[in-house]
């Protein structure tokens, strides 16, 4: 789910490299991808900048061959939740009120009171955690989603919590470069909490889960968005195994290194923060685990999503409806029984996808 505009500067090169004026150059490209997804992070943007930033409103889209996919592959072993999958990704599940959708029984986790239900839901995806931590395969195979950062944090300390092992703690090495003046003090630094970047007190231990916040060697599977399992620690060094893809099962040591927010956090400063590129990933954010594919799903809704396809991502990481959990906690009530939650789909960008 690239921006648009990254695509057309491709393109844009490639005729100016080859000197064709064609489409990529007259270069045959091949493209993957699926609109009812996530768009591309539009901070503070509205539906028109976020649908602007899709490849839809580009004009190499109307010169693109395409190929419907009728079927989420992750899915295949339960035709009831593929058809329920595609029917919530292009938003032609049954809604009442605007945008609101029921949740199948069988997939929810009751509300009741806030930190029962939510013990529930992590009891539900890592049961007997305290006997089966030890099993990388047990930990790799399920996470708990959730919209926001602060609901993945609450959720990834509550399980660290309760994992059996001697902790390690990291802290990190803060600073503003350009506060000549020392108007920031390095305490405040330390108690920033910024998507994307690591925490400054980031909590471990052996057998824990963790995923990679930066590209440090594509070639040998260390991408962002990297699941690993923790191994060992040193002072500068942290020893860990590549968990899923073609790398699987490969030791790597993860540096600490120095990481700056995006420009598009707008800080009245230049953070940096010297810290392993890693967080914890018993519970990661909707958004972070687009492209995951999971056997076990917990969605942790405190409250409604709130961009494009968000549903659509959370519910399609699982395989099918027996594995997959929800807690949602109800923004509204309704006359009908059930669990409802919102669907947020832009069907501007789905026509002929």
């Amino acid at each position: 789910m690239a921006k648009r505009q990254a695509v057309e500067a491709l393109d844009r090169t490639m005729q100016d490299i080859i000197g064709i004026r064609q489409p990529f150059g007259g270069k045959i490209m091949v493209m993957g991808g699926d609109f009812r997804q996530v768009f591309p992070v539009i901070k503070k943007g509205t539906r028109a900048q976020i649908v602007d930033s899709s490849l839809r409103m580009s004009p190499l889209w109307s010169v693109t061959k395409k190929i419907r996919l009728t079927i989420n592959m992750r899915a295949r072993t339960d035709p009831w939740f593929s058809d329920f999958l595609l029917r919530v990704g292009d938003g032609e599940e049954d809604v009442i009120d605007g945008n609101f959708i029921r949740i199948p029984d069988d997939m929810t986790i009751p509300y009741n009171a806030e930190s029962g239900s939510k013990e529930d839901l992590i009891s539900s995806i890592f049961p007997s955690m305290e006997v089966n931590g030890n099993s990388s395969e047990y930990i790799i195979f399920r996470a708990i989603l959730s919209t926001k950062n602060e609901n993945v944090e609450e959720i990834n300390e509550e399980l660290i919590d309760r994992f059996i092992g001697q902790e390690q703690i990291y802290y990190s090495f803060d600073e503003a470069e350009d506060d000549v003046n020392s108007y920031y003090p390095v305490e405040f630094l330390n108690s920033l909490n910024i998507a994307g970047l690591p925490p400054h007190r980031l909590r471990l231990k052996v057998g824990c889960p963790i995923i990679l916040l930066r590209n440090i060697d594509p070639s040998n599977g260390l991408c962002n968005g990297t699941r690993l399992i923790c191994k060992g620690f040193q002072r500068n060094v942290i020893d860990a195994e590549i968990a899923v893809g073609p790398n699987a099962g490969k030791r790597v040591f993860l540096p600490r290194i120095p990481l700056c927010p995006s420009d598009n956090d707008m800080y009245p400063f230049k953070l940096k923060r010297k810290q392993f590129p890693v967080r914890l990933s018993f519970a990661m954010t909707i958004n972070k685990a687009q492209g995951q594919t999971l056997p076990h799903v917990g969605v942790y809704l405190p409250e409604s999503v709130f961009s494009h396809g968000q549903l659509y991502v959370a519910l399609s990481r699982g395989i099918s409806r027996e594995r997959v959990k929800m807690l949602v906690k109800p923004t509204q009530l309704f006359p009908q029984p059930g669990v409802y939650t919102s669907n947020v789909v832009y069907r501007e960008v789905l026509h002929d996808a």
